[in-house]
C-alpha cells in the first residue's frame, strides 16, 4: 500500500524510498515483527482462556512433553496476522504474486485452523480427516501454481528448473501445476510434522524465509539474474517483502515459542507458512532449491513415511518414535539439544541452498 506514495515522489523526492524493494521488506519485517510482539500477549491469554485445556499431548511421547498440557495451540493467528498486516501495508498490492501468496497462506492457514480447533474441542490427536484434508490443499495448490503458469515469461512459464545447470528447463507442459501443487502440499505438510518441539519449526522457516527473499530479489531483477544465470521472473521480487514479513513475524512469535513455550505455532500457522514458502519456491523457479534450503522439512517428513510404511509392512519401527525429533529425545537428548542442532543443521542447508544461485 506505502508503495502508492512513490506516485508523489516527483513532488517530495524522499518518497521514491518507497519504490525499492529492499526498504519495504525491511519495513515489513518490522512492522510484522511489532504487531506481533506487542498483540501477542493478548492473543496468547485470550486462546488460554477460550481453549481451557490447550493442545493434548501425546502420552506415548518423552515424558518431559506432559509438563505443557495446557499450553494454548493455534499460535500460527499471531504469525498470519502479522504478516497480513505489514504485506498489505508494505507490498505492491498490483503485483498478482502477492495475491497468489496471500491466497495460498491464509487458505492453508484456515485449514490449520479447523484441524486445531477439532483437536482441543474434542481433546483428541484426530483432527481433521487427513484424505479431505490433503484433497482441500491440493486443490488450492493446483489453483495458485495455474495462476503462476499463466504470469511466468512463456519460455519458462511451465518449465521445471534444475539447480547447478545453467539455463536447463524440464518443460512440463500442462502438467505443471499438477507437479508443482505437490511441492507446495508437501512443503506445507513437511513443516507441519517439524513442528513439535517449542521454538524447532519457526526458526527453520525464518532461515528458508530470508534465503527466499534473497532468492526472490535475485530472480526479480533481469540485471543479477543474468549475471548469476538464473531465471528472470518479472515481478517475483516482491515476493522478498512477504519473506520479511514472515522472518519479522516468526521473530516476534518466537519471543513467546522460545522454551517453555507460552504458546505452540499449531496447524494453523506451520501449515499456513510451509504453504507459503512452497509458493515462493515455484513462483521463483527454485523449486528444488526449496528441497536443499529446507532439508530439515524433508528428512522430518521422511522420517514418519519411512515409520509408518516399514511399521505396516513388518510390524517393527526404524526409529525410536517418528517424526525424528522424537528419536532423538529418546536417544537421550534434551529439547533444547535437539531444538539447536536442528536450528544448526538448517542453517548449513541454507547455505547449500544458496551456493547453487553460482555454482553452474
Amino acid at each position: 500500500m506505502l508503495v502508492w506514495l512513490a506516485d508523489f515522489s516527483s513532488t517530495f523526492p524522499i518518497l521514491n524510498v518507497f519504490r525499492y524493494i529492499t526498504f519495504r521488506a525491511g519495513g515489513a519485517t518490522a512492522t510484522a515483527l511489532l504487531v506481533v510482539f506487542f498483540f501477542g500477549p493478548a492473543a496468547i491469554s485470550w486462546l488460554r482462556i477460550k481453549q481451557g485445556k490447550g493442545q493434548p499431548i501425546r502420552t506415548d511421547g518423552p515424558q518431559t512433553h506432559l509438563a505443557k498440557r495446557g499450553t494454548p495451540t493455534m499460535g500460527g493467528l499471531m504469525i498470519l496476522g502479522g504478516l497480513l498486516v505489514a504485506t498489505l501495508l508494505w507490498g505492491n498490492l498490483r503485483n498478482p504474486y502477492v495475491w497468489i501468496v496471500l491466497a495460498v497462506t491464509v487458505s492453508y492457514g484456515a485449514i490449520g485452523f479447523y484441524d486445531d480447533f477439532l483437536k482441543v474441542t474434542k481433546q483428541s490427536h484426530k483432527g481433521f480427516s487427513g484424505k479431505a484434508r490433503l484433497a482441500l490443499e491440493m486443490v488450492i495448490a493446483l489453483i495458485a501454481c495455474w495462476f503462476v503458469m499463466q504470469l511466468g515469461p512463456p519460455a519458462i512459464a511451465s518449465g521445471f528448473a534444475m539447480p547447478f545447470l545453467k539455463e536447463l528447463i524440464i518443460p512440463l507442459g500442462i502438467f505443471f501445476p499438477l507437479v508443482t501443487a505437490f511441492v507446495v502440499v508437501g512443503a506445507g505438510n513437511a513443516v507441519n510434522l517439524t513442528d513439535g518441539l517449542d521454538g524447532l519449526a519457526i526458526v527453520p522457516v525464518m532461515i528458508a524465509a530470508a534465503t527466499f527473499g534473497f532468492i526472490s530479489y535475485l530472480t526479480g531483477n533481469a540485471i543479477f539474474a543474468n549475471y548469476l544465470q538464473i531465471h528472470h521472473v518479472p515481478g517475483a521480487g516482491e515476493l522478498s517483502v512477504i519473506c520479511g514479513a514472515v522472518i519479522g513475524a516468526g521473530i516476534g512469535f518466537l519471543w513467546f515459542n522460545a522454551p517453555p513455550a507460552q504458546i505452540f505455532m499449531g496447524d494453523t500457522g506451520s501449515l499456513g507458512l510451509g504453504g507459503l514458502l512452497g509458493v515462493v519456491a515455484v513462483a521463483t523457479k527454485h523449486e528444488i532449491v526449496l528441497a536443499i534450503v529446507g532439508g530439515l522439512f524433508v528428512i522430518e517428513a521422511l522420517s514418519v513415511i519411512i515409520q509408518v510404511f516399514v511399521y505396516k509392512r513388518t510390524g517393527k519401527r526404524v526409529f525410536l518414535m517418528a517424526p525424528i525429533h522424537h528419536h532423538f529425545e529418546k536417544l537421550g537428548w534434551t529439547e533444547p539439544q535437539v531444538v539447536i542442532r536442528f536450528w544448526i543443521i538448517s542453517v548449513v542447508l541454507a547455505l547449500v541452498g544458496l551456493s547453487t544461485l553460482k555454482l553452474r
